[in-house]
């Protein structure tokens, strides 16, 4: 099996990638003025009807965060549209409290995974959903110049009393942890488990300890307390390590690392071997196909996960339906379809019976569910999935050239393709929120495939960096 991709963003997008607006912080497009702007064009979209609309405002716990917040929040209230501001708060969060005070849209500021010195803009619609690409490129085309469905746009200046106004909810991380309580089966506790739960200085360093203590588990806290600038630094999703080896040090049952806004997660099991997303997937979806709960015995993923994901579930009368990268594909793709889980292999995983986008911690609950379920520990349960070698390498570019037009990169990634034959794959793709291209090639042979993979990494170094 063989392919490759393109960055799969849409190539008239000029300001939204596969997850939202996302940048230098300060720098162009991320800077006050065009998150005043963005804030605007949000507001004139879902102003409908008589009533008084309001927008949920929340963000991660970057230093660029109050600067960004204040200025969409201004936006938004010179269009006449109430701000709800529910301070720092997971993705995920923002999605609920959107959902459950019935908004008109919800904002997220987060760079997600990127360091400190990034962030990004997000956009929820009033059920929870992220704006899919057609909404998102008409609020590009309104910041950006205008659109020929609403030339007043930027006239429009409400006064008086029609300007909007703003105020705080308090309880918002309270209700965002009862709702992640509710998850977990009633029927079971975590009492006597040991956790350690790496929150990565982000959204989720109040929220995830408290839902896991109030479940019953003892809670081993790793990174909750952040400073604007440690977010995701050397901890959480993307930097295991320190995690994994907490667990071996205390014994603990399991480990859990979030990333920065907590809508991924990875985690280690009583040994302290990491388990990916592709892993958690194969777990859960093995659980809920054998209860008769996973809607037409399939899963979604993305053209990154591994192969061994789909010859898991093909063990159980289970499949694989692939989308491309982007948790929000993943989601368009089980809504469009009628299937209720899905992820990707970097740890978003979506429980689509129980939220609308990527949940670390209802992700963890549920895994944790099956864990006290069956009385197997999470060694015993990954058994279940066996991957593929499979190596992976980011390449930093200078610019983003359509793959089909760079000789050299077609040249290399054809013979990688046709020495690996039906017994491996290739995809090279450029990164949705970063100036990089991902090359990933899987095969039988790790040293061979990484000798691939390096081979079509440099291809596109002669000619991108």
């Amino acid at each position: 099996m063989a392919g490759t991709a393109g960055s799969g963003a849409g190539g008239e997008r000029k300001l939204f990638g596969t997850d939202g607006v996302r940048g230098v912080a300060n720098v162009h497009p991320i800077t006050a003025e065009m998150a005043l702007q963005l804030g605007r064009a949000l507001a004139w979209k879902v102003r409908s009807g008589s009533h008084r609309h309001r927008i949920v405002i929340g963000k991660d716990t970057r230093l660029s965060g109050y600067m960004l917040e204040t200025a969409i929040a201004a936006g938004i209230c010179s269009m006449g549209v109430d701000v709800l501001l529910c301070g720092p708060l997971p993705t995920p969060g923002i999605a609920f409290i959107t959902q459950s005070m019935r908004a008109d849209a919800g904002v997220v500021i987060s760079a997600s995974h990127n360091p400190y010195q990034d962030n990004g803009i997000k956009f929820f619609d009033r059920t929870g959903f992220k704006l899919p690409d057609d909404e998102e490129l008409e609020i590009e085309r309104l910041v950006l110049g205008g659109s020929a469905t609403s030339p007043d746009f930027h006239g429009l200046r409400p006064t008086a009393e029609l300007i909007g106004k703003a105020k705080r909810i308090e309880d918002a991380i309270g209700r965002y942890v009862v709702f992640l309580k509710s998850l977990f089966p009633r029927d079971l506790t975590l009492d006597g488990m040991t956790i350690v739960v790496d929150c990565a200085n982000g959204a989720a360093y109040h929220t995830a300890p408290a839902v896991f203590e109030e479940l019953g588990a003892q809670v081993i806290p790793l990174h909750v307390e952040p400073d604007g600038r440690n977010i995701n630094d050397r901890c959480g999703a993307m930097h295991p390590e320190e995690m994994a080896a907490r667990v071996r040090e205390t014994g603990a049952n399991l480990g859990i690392a979030l990333d920065g806004d907590a809508d991924r997660v990875i985690v280690a099991d009583e040994n302290g071997l990491v388990v990916d997303g592709d892993a958690i997937m194969a777990i859960v979806a093995r659980d809920l196909l054998a209860r008769g709960r996973l809607n037409q015995e399939t899963v979604v993923a993305t053209v990154m996960s591994n192969v061994g994901l789909e010859r898991s579930m093909a063990e159980v009368g289970g499949a694989v339906v692939r989308t491309q990268v982007g948790d929000r594909y993943v989601v368009e793709e089980m809504r469009r379809s009628g299937y209720n889980f899905g992820g990707e292999q970097s740890g978003h995983l979506v429980f689509l019976d129980h939220v609308t986008t990527g949940d670390g911690v209802c992700a963890a609950l549920n895994l944790l569910a099956v864990m006290k379920r069956t009385g197997l520990r999470l060694s015993e349960l990954a058994g279940c999935f066996s991957p593929s070698p499979q190596a992976q390498i980011n390449v930093v570019v200078r610019e983003k050239r359509p793959i089909e037009t760079l000789a050299g990169v077609r040249s290399a990634i054809a013979d990688v393709e046709q020495l690996l034959g039906e017994d491996g794959r290739v995809l090279v793709r450029f990164s949705g929120t970063e100036n990089k291209a991902r090359v990933l090639v899987e095969g039988p042979d790790a040293v061979a495939i990484r000798a691939h993979a390096e081979r079509i990494a440099e291809a596109l170094r002669s000619e991108l960096a």
